[in-house]
């Protein structure tokens, strides 16, 4: 086997592992590129708008919380007033 038979089977091993490699990639949804990897702006800015819905939804269960805290904590007669001073 001379250097050019060498040179061009390492070439089609190294090009067939590389095709195998991102076929395998592609079939389980993982990016191909190296570069893709990192996450994108659009990705970043959906992560935000995501935090920020996640952040104002705890603010309302703290404030829902608090309320049956204070409904737990409460006496039952003071309790039992406010509901029929509601009705």
């Amino acid at each position: 086997m001379n250097i050019w038979e060498f040179i061009i089977l390492a070439s089609a091993i190294s090009t067939g592992g590389w095709v195998i490699n991102n076929w395998i990639k592609a079939r389980h949804g993982y990016p191909i590129d190296d570069e893709e990897e990192q996450p994108s702006k659009r990705k970043m800015e959906a992560i935000c708008a995501e935090n920020g819905e996640l952040k104002s939804q705890i603010g309302r269960l703290e404030e829902r919380l608090a309320v049956l805290e204070q409904i737990a904590t409460d006496p039952a007669e003071r309790t039992a007033r406010e509901i029929e001073r509601l009705r």
